[in-house]
């Protein structure tokens, strides 16, 4: 194995060299369970909905016009007293944190596919690497001689 090579999987030893604690002790799969429970990805994407949506409407005029009084060339002074954090931001949508709580619950299932995808490519992945840290092991004592 030349070190072009062995530099191309090092991603892939560094992916599964924490493989064998891991799956060891189970705590992939309960990772895995966890990722792939429409309750908590519910969840999830609920929280994050329930947080944007209210920072969205957090009232930024107050802190705008401190920034204008400290600095008046700033574009803070150009900020109307009752804007809203959303406005600012141009996310003055209100459905944009639903949006938002959307894209964390389709996310969250795909982590879930992942998680279960890498859990069972475990085994294999972990047999990969330490053939290849042989290999690289031989390579290496081959080369010094």
């Amino acid at each position: 194995m030349n070190r072009w090579t062995f530099a191309a999987a090092l991603p892939l030893l560094a992916l599964a060299a924490p493989l064998p604690a891991v799956a060891a002790d189970g705590q992939m799969n309960d990772a895995v369970a966890a990722l792939n429970d429409p309750a908590r990805q519910d969840r999830m994407a609920d929280t994050v909905t329930a947080l944007v949506g209210a920072l969205m409407q957090l009232n930024v005029g107050p802190l705008a016009d401190a920034i204008a009084r400290v600095d008046p060339e700033s574009d803070a002074a150009y900020i109307p007293r009752d804007a809203t954090l959303g406005e600012v931001a141009g996310h003055d949508d209100p459905h944009y944190a639903e949006r938002l709580g959307d894209d964390v619950r389709a996310s969250s299932r795909m982590a879930g596919h992942a998680a279960s995808a890498l859990a069972a490519y475990a085994p294999v992945l972990k047999d990969m690497a330490r053939d290849m840290a042989a290999q690289w092991e031989r390579e290496r004592n081959a080369a010094r001689r």
